[in-house]
């Protein structure tokens, strides 16, 4: 059953960092790229579809790791599970005070709405976003190591 845990958390921090890492390295350079209003759109309406799956994915990351962490104390390993879930969580708080706000902003922008410094907030999302991708890529790397 330790077994299982390792590898469904493994998995679903994984996956989430592939994700992530779709959404700043080529995801936001091809909707930057797009001609006109569309790239602003795309942005909003990826901002509502991750926006509503992400805190769970985020959340059930943490929880598998720390569950991990606990049930594995005494495992070789245990260390470097509770260094990741510790980046977790502040992978979660700086999606709560950083990333959150804008995007709960962005979601909502249209073309007609839209504020006059819609571009520099999205830029600051997106800085934001590569320290949160760094944060959970060093994460998964522990918790792969944490396997052997």
């Amino acid at each position: 059953m330790f077994d299982t845990l390792e590898v469904v958390t493994t998995v679903v921090v994984g996956l989430m960092v592939g994700v992530e890492f779709s959404v700043a390295f080529i995801m936001n350079r091809i909707l930057d790229a797009l001609p006109e209003d569309s790239g602003q759109l795309g942005h909003a309406h990826g901002g509502r579809m991750l926006g509503a799956l992400m805190p769970f994915w985020y959340v059930g990351s943490l929880v598998l790791s720390a569950i991990w962490a606990v049930a594995g104390w005494h495992h070789h390993g245990a260390g470097l599970v509770v260094t990741a879930a510790g980046l977790l969580i502040v992978s979660v708080v700086m999606s709560m005070l950083l990333l959150v706000p804008i995007n709960n902003r962005n979601r909502t922008w249209t073309p007609e709405n839209r504020p006059a410094d819609w571009k520099q907030q999205l830029d600051r999302w997106g800085r934001y976003h590569y320290v949160r991708v760094a944060v959970i890529i060093a994460a998964f790397t522990l918790l792969v190591a944490a396997l052997t």
